[in-house]
């Protein structure tokens, strides 16, 4: 079975800075595509980062520089380093495969992120 766990989510103050774990089974994920969701109250879910089997990444342009995606292959976890946070950043925060993002499938609960003084 096929499953992310998102971890990591908390209050932080803007300017801050918070890592996002997502533990994975049921694929590996250095052979796939795989990235980072997030879902403000009232919004669409929108994708953040993704990292493909090769390494090469991508970023919504709103995030980029201040945004890491990547993996540890070793425990088939990725993480989200996300510094200067600002309040905008407010969110639900997903791990998927891009392939099962765009078919609706295996999301998990997502881990909730606030970014307030």
């Amino acid at each position: 079975q096929v499953q992310f766990v998102e971890s990591g989510g908390g209050l932080v103050q803007p300017g801050g800075s918070l890592r996002l774990s997502c533990a994975s089974s049921g694929i590996i994920l250095s052979t796939n595509t795989v990235g980072w969701y997030r879902q403000a109250p009232g919004k669409q879910r929108d994708l953040v980062a993704w990292i493909n089997s090769g390494g090469s990444t991508y970023y919504a342009d709103s995030l980029k520089g201040r945004f890491t995606i990547s993996r540890d292959n070793a425990k088939n976890t990725m993480y989200l380093q996300m510094n200067s946070l600002k309040p905008e950043d407010t969110a639900v925060y997903y791990c998927n495969a891009i392939v099962f993002g765009i078919k609706g499938a295996y999301w998990g609960q997502g881990t909730q992120v606030t970014v307030s003084s």
